[in-house]
């Protein structure tokens, strides 16, 4: 009689300690599968909430960057919002899988979600001939450089006036202003020259934009808004802190 108490208190034991751990097991697997939903949804929405943006600058304008484009550039434009460095609410975006003969620079403003200017901009003369190819940090190697700047101020140059931009990633633009890596007007950006050549000519570096519209288009833009120079660079896209979290 003994044993068989034992026996039995033995398998009623057993079977609590199991059951238990099914609860608890099922339990942390709901509390899991409820975590990754949350964050699953709030993934969505923030693309979501970039997708209806898009949306409503391509009903509102004629023409936009590619999607994929606009939303990496939208994702690092929110971080260095929210790190305070943004002014003024004008997004540039220059797309650099773009010919040199397609208008390939885009200045968004965030709060109207209106296309202030579509035009032609040109990249460094080591970088490419119709295709920027080639991309460098380094002074003197007049390459273009990727990635995201925050606009400066102005000055007067041989160029004219010139647009300070700075560089915000380290090893890809931060020698920018050491460079100087500027916005501003050349003749070999007017869509003239294109006509001409077959394609636009090449700066030392510094994205340069027709003359005729450098003077509005550097006073738009300048004392902190955004520019980002984009092109589907492995090694950018990858090592980028404002592409990847």
């Amino acid at each position: 009689m003994k044993y068989r108490i034992l026996t039995v208190v033995g398998v009623l034991i057993f079977s609590f300690a199991f059951s238990s751990t099914d609860e608890i097991k099922y339990s942390n697997n709901s509390e899991i599968t409820s975590e990754i939903s949350v964050e699953t949804k709030i993934e969505k929405t923030i693309k979501e909430k970039v997708d209806d943006l898009y949306q409503t600058f391509s009903l509102n304008n004629a023409t936009m960057p590619n999607l994929p484009v606009f939303e990496k550039a939208m994702n690092g434009y929110s971080k260095l919002e929210e790190a305070g460095k943004v002014s003024n609410p004008l997004l540039t975006i220059i797309d650099f899988d773009l010919s040199s003969k397609k208008k390939r620079m885009w200045i968004l403003n965030m709060d109207t979600q209106e296309v202030v200017f579509n035009t032609f901009v040109a990249h460094g003369k080591n970088t490419g001939v119709e295709f920027a190819k080639k991309f460098s940090n380094t002074v003197n190697s007049h390459q273009s450089s990727l990635g995201f700047y925050v606009t400066g101020e102005t000055y007067y140059g041989k160029n004219g006036l010139s647009l300070f931009i700075d560089g915000m990633e380290k090893g890809f633009n931060s020698n920018a202003r050491k460079r100087y890596v500027v916005i501003h007007g050349a003749d070999y950006a007017e869509p003239t020259f294109i006509n001409r050549y077959g394609r636009l000519g090449r700066s030392y570096g510094c994205p340069a934009v027709p003359n005729k519209i450098a003077k509005n288009l550097i006073n738009t833009i300048k004392g902190k808004s955004v520019v980002y120079i984009h092109k589907n660079n492995e090694k950018y896209q990858s090592g980028s802190k404002y592409l990847n979290s």
